[in-house]
């Protein structure tokens, strides 16, 4: 199966210099934990709802000022549409994220998760059980030794 026949097409983004409470709002709306921030339709970044408690909340941002390009991820794996699902999961697992930009020709075309991934019914539990447990995985990385 194809990473575009699982992904999800109506993905919102925002720009870096989008306001962080401005980003806030648009996950509430669109009930997403992730938005990506392009520049001209190229990802640039990811926000996920726990960076905007880590690195805004946490850290005393005025969110009504400060742009998201200063709370963003900016180390973002993505995967083309073309690209099998395994090839998805797998950058998953290798990465250690839930969610992947879906870039073609170097503009975002979609996301997929891990959620896209246990709602398929053409993907197998064994599968999804795999690739959450790839993620989960402490890799030896001495962030997760904490």
């Amino acid at each position: 199966m194809k990473v575009k026949d699982c992904m999800c097409c109506d993905v919102a983004c925002v720009n870096p210099e989008s306001k962080i409470s401005d980003v806030a709002k648009l996950m509430l709306n669109k009930h997403v934990g992730c938005i990506p921030v392009c520049d001209n339709k190229k990802v640039v970044g990811l926000v996920t709802d726990r960076d905007l408690i880590l690195r805004s909340l946490a850290c005393d941002k005025d969110i009504k000022q400060t742009p998201v390009s200063e709370v963003m991820t900016t180390k973002v794996f993505n995967v083309s549409p073309d690209a099998e699902v395994s090839e998805a999961s797998k950058i998953m697992c290798d990465c250690q994220v839930r969610r992947v930009p879906v870039v073609e020709n170097d503009v975002l075309v979609g996301i997929i998760t891990i959620g896209d991934l246990a709602n398929n019914q053409n993907i197998s539990n064994q599968e999804v059980s795999e690739t959450v447990e790839g993620i989960c995985k402490c890799h030896n990385n001495p962030k997760n030794a904490e």
